[in-house]
């Protein structure tokens, strides 16, 4: 998640970190139930959520399985870029299909995931956005088949 100007340090001390792991494991679990998971009250545990998500530190959201809302191609495009990536990637950001990304090193200098309802879709978004933005060299997709694992519960350090 992207830090804002308006994003304030908050300490991960042990407490915390074991609230977000509480959350990572089951997302609907009471402030009630995680407070006397990690020692704390009810009150507490909710102020510190609070700081938590106002931070940017995490969110707390619905993960969904695309395909069952209608979503049924998604894919991983590789972009190679000329010039700044980072101006790429703040195109990118606007396109809704766009669920994940990121810059990174190696064969691509961006990762682009994207959620469509269908191959024309993808194909649109690919050839009538993506490929259009100045900078983007190249690209390369990859289609997902099947989701074999998928997982949010990694804790913390």
């Amino acid at each position: 998640m992207p830090k804002s100007a308006s994003t304030r340090a908050v300490a991960l001390d042990d407490s915390s970190k074991e609230i977000i792991s509480q959350l990572q494991r089951d997302g609907r679990k009471s402030y009630a139930e995680i407070g006397k998971a990690v020692g704390l009250s009810e009150a507490a545990v909710r102020q510190r959520v609070s700081k938590l998500t106002d931070a940017s530190i995490m969110q707390i959201v619905a993960v969904t399985d695309p395909a069952q809302l209608g979503f049924h191609r998604q894919a991983m495009i590789g972009i190679r870029v000329t010039g700044d990536a980072r101006k790429v990637a703040n195109t990118l950001k606007a396109i809704d299909q766009v669920d994940y990304l990121v810059l990174t090193t190696g064969r691509f200098d961006i990762l682009a995931e994207i959620v469509c309802v269908d191959d024309h879709e993808l194909r649109e978004i690919l050839h009538g956005s993506i490929r259009t933005i100045e900078g983007v060299a190249d690209t390369e997709t990859f289609t997902y088949l099947s989701l074999e694992k998928e997982h949010y519960d990694w804790g913390t350090r």
